[in-house]
């Protein structure tokens, strides 16, 4: 693939590069994701494993989730940024946490999962006033 996906954690401290194009781009909206990563709906980008490779020390957590099949999240010990996960259902594929893809223009979400667990902090409130940088 001439445009792998590549990112980092917020150290840099661990660097992945996915070598092929994606299976699939999603949002996933399940109590799992928004616990691990603290949003209401986690960006998803889902890879091949065997194109996938990381530099870096990394912590893993796995956990039995809803559907009651593990799943391993990796992260930087260092910074705490989750990075990928590694899915026991289908451990041909590796699940990349769009937010720290060094290039996260990319993402284009082709579907969302977990509608019915969406919900009011994913709701973005128009009449907030909107700051192009921090807030004052």
């Amino acid at each position: 693939m001439s445009n792998p996906w590549i990112g980092r954690c917020l150290c840099g401290a661990v660097q992945y590069e996915a070598r092929s194009a994606s299976l699939a781009q999603l949002i996933c909206y399940c109590r799992d994701c928004q616990r691990a990563s603290g949003p209401a709906g986690l960006p998803v980008v889902v890879a091949s494993a065997a194109d996938f490779s990381f530099k870096g020390e990394i912590k893993s957590y796995t956990k039995i989730g809803g559907s009651e099949i593990p799943t391993t999240r990796n992260f930087c010990p260092h910074c705490g940024s989750l990075l990928f996960g590694t899915p026991h259902h289908a451990p041909e594929i590796v699940t990349i946490y769009a937010g720290t893809l060094d290039d996260p223009s990319r993402f284009k979400a082709e579907s969302v999962q977990f509608m019915s667990e969406r919900h009011q902090l994913d709701v973005h409130q128009p009449e907030a006033p909107q700051h192009l940088g921090r807030a004052p």
